[in-house]
Parts: C-alpha cells; sequence; structure tokens
C-alpha cells in the first residue's frame, strides 16, 4: 500500500459492501484510467468508505449519468471522461484520460468545479494524490451526513442521499428534505433540472 492510500483509509476508516472488480473490466480500462487506480480495483474492489460517505464506482454504471451531465457540453470535445468516485450526496469525481482529476460535479446544486490540466503530470502519481488529499469533511454537505445515516440508514452501492424536491426545486439543504434514492437514476434526472454552472479553480 502506498503512503497516500495509507492517508487515505486513515481518514475514511475500513471499507464497506466491497463489489469485486472483474478482471474483464480492468482489462476494459488499461490504458484509459491510471494504472495505479487499476491496482486500488484490483485489491480493493468498489467499496464505500466513512459508513458510505465516499465511494469508489464502476465507471461503465455511471456512464447515464455522466451523459446526462457533460454530455453536451465542451468538456467532452476535450477529452474523454470517467466516473471514478462520488459521494453520499451527489459529488461525481471525474477522470479525463488526458487531462486526469480536473472536473468534479456538485450534483444537488448543478455545479461544476474545473481545474486546468496538466497533461504532463504523471498519471499514477496523480492518482496517488488524488486519494491522498480526500478529506470526509468536503464530502460531507451541510453536516448532514451523520444525522441521515442515523435516520435513514445506510446506503448501499447504488444509492445516495438525494433531496426531495431537488434544491433547485424548492426543497432545502435539511434533514427532513432527505431520502434514500438510487444514484445513478437521481444524477441523471438532476442533470435535466438546471443548467451546469462551471466554476473554475
Amino acid at each position: 500500500m502506498d503512503e497516500d492510500f495509507a492517508c487515505f483509509l486513515a481518514e475514511f476508516g475500513p471499507a464497506i459492501d466491497k463489489r469485486h472488480v472483474p478482471p474483464s473490466t480492468i482489462a476494459r480500462y488499461r490504458g484509459k484510467l491510471p494504472d495505479q487506480l487499476l491496482a486500488y480495483w484490483d485489491e480493493y474492489g468498489w467499496c464505500g468508505y466513512a459508513d458510505g460517505l465516499f465511494w469508489t464506482v464502476d465507471p461503465q454504471e455511471y456512464e447515464p449519468a455522466l451523459e446526462a451531465w457533460i454530455g453536451d457540453t465542451p468538456f467532452m470535445e476535450q477529452d474523454t471522461y470517467h466516473v471514478i468516485a462520488r459521494s453520499a450526496f451527489g459529488t461525481l469525481y471525474l477522470w479525463g484520460e488526458k487531462t486526469g482529476d480536473t472536473l468534479r460535479i456538485f450534483a444537488p446544486a448543478s455545479c461544476c468545479f474545473s481545474s486546468m490540466p496538466d497533461e504532463s503530470i504523471d498519471r499514477d502519481f496523480a492518482m496517488r494524490v488524488f486519494f491522498g488529499s480526500l478529506w470526509r469533511r468536503t464530502n460531507d454537505f451541510e453536516d448532514l451526513f451523520a444525522p441521515a445515516l442515523r435516520d435513514l440508514g445506510r446506503l448501499a452501492h447504488d444509492e445516495m442521499y438525494g433531496f426531495v424536491p431537488a434544491l433547485v426545486l424548492g426543497g432545502a439543504p435539511t434533514l427532513p428534505y432527505l431520502r434514500k434514492v438510487k444514484a445513478v437514476e437521481h444524477l441523471a434526472i438532476l442533470a435535466q433540472l438546471e443548467p451546469l454552472y462551471v466554476t473554475e479553480t
């Protein structure tokens, strides 16, 4: 285990709801995603961490959500992206085949955080940095995770906590508006409600 992933595990705790990653899937993404990520998949699988606050995911399962959010944007012209992780509240972590960790989408607020790509960076090193720089507090939203976990129960790998009605339709970022919802379906619906607002970081 490298130092960065060790820091990630120290911050996020043991894995839950682990799913084995088939060799065929690792082969499918060889050359598209960093070897370092594929090594993590091979050793740890796709899992939830911090009781389901953060999840590593199968990019293929999230292709409908990815298409819904950036399919008609200039981002798709500059790189090929894959969803590699998400938070319990719908932060999507995208990885560009050429540009790496340059796009993150916070779906409940239809907000995209874009950073300048550095195509010269070592892909495996960038992946280690990605995991090593994650924090619980930046994946929580309005400190709602602990009460949502208590009142709604732990998420399955295909679930997230979603606001009903959605925030852009008048929902409030408070516990009474939270529900357990199917993640990919809910994310795709949110993409239809409000244009994506891009913020450069």
